[in-house]
């Protein structure tokens, strides 16, 4: 079941890059470029959600070198997910309250600078954990095989509290962020402009989304208590979190610009509707000039 909602979910994802790709339209878009970089940390993050969870069935235990790959992959595109949603809250934000601004405020170059900016914050966020691994830990333990969990590689018990203190730190600034664009934008959309009535929709769609996503922040309290009241189930319970927490959030990204934007679901249907008339003419499609 998880092998194939992740294939699924990815397969989708991977046709919105392709479309992004493929059209000018979206690379000179700040939006479509953040939401781009969502959906790929998205792809990144099932994938190697879907690798852990199939190793760690059939394997049960793993090599520690090879699970710190796995692992600082997944927790990069994790943590980037929630930054990425505030900032596209942001330029949601002045597209809607400052439109005359926004191309000068929003621009491609300041866009990729600020995803630079997210990897670099993240990274200065998670990188530490492993260089105090690196330091502390013996050659043998890396060469050990252990069942891949955070905890257990990266042991150090003042970690938890790194943790806890960066996901509180994180998770108080996006969610202000989200607040205070969506009240701008809740009280300009009382002018009934169609425009700020669907930004004060995709606010909501991203705090949902994001509400989702803050659950990997209390990830391990909810395995914690759920294994204390069913200690006998802790396979069950893990598995059951970590869709809930890794993979749901996963299905709202395609449909918030796959199918409520306009401009996406225009492309999408001549990228079906070409694929349909290859399937059906395929010589008389190969003769067409490209």
């Amino acid at each position: 079941m998880t092998v194939v909602l992740c294939i699924a979910i990815n397969y989708v994802n991977s046709i919105l890059v392709y479309t992004f790709s493929r059209h000018q339209v979206f690379n000179m878009n700040p939006r479509y470029i953040l939401y781009i970089h969502l959906v790929i940390n998205d792809i990144i993050l099932l994938t190697m959600f879907t690798l852990l969870q199939v190793l760690s069935y059939i394997l049960l235990s793993l090599y520690v070198s090879l699970c710190i790959v796995v692992l600082m992959t997944a927790i990069f595109a994790s943590q980037n997910n929630p930054l990425t949603l505030a900032v596209m809250a942001v330029e949601c934000y002045i597209a809607i309250c400052f439109p005359l601004r926004h191309a000068q405020i929003c621009s491609i170059k300041k866009t990729y600078i600020t995803i630079g900016l997210i990897w670099a914050i993240n990274t200065l966020s998670v990188l530490p954990e492993l260089f105090v691994a690196l330091a502390t830990e013996s050659l043998e333990f890396f060469h050990s095989r252990v069942f891949c969990l955070r905890e257990n590689v990266f042991r150090q018990p003042y970690f938890k509290t790194k943790r806890d203190v960066a996901n509180i730190v994180f998770m108080v600034i996006v969610w202000l962020t989200l607040f205070y664009t969506y009240l701008q934008i809740l009280f300009t959309a009382k002018a009934a402009a169609a425009d700020a009535r669907k930004a004060r929709n995709t606010i909501l769609l991203h705090g949902f989304q994001l509400l989702l996503c803050m659950l990997t922040y209390v990830f391990f309290a909810m395995i914690e208590g759920l294994t204390y009241l069913f200690p006998k189930g802790v396979l069950d319970i893990r598995y059951t979190v970590a869709i809930l927490v890794h993979v749901l959030p996963r299905l709202i990204s395609p449909v918030i610009y796959g199918l409520r934007d306009k401009t996406f679901r225009q492309y999408l249907k001549r990228y079906r509707i070409c694929s349909v008339q290859v399937k059906i003419h395929p010589q008389k499609t190969l003769k067409r000039p490209l």
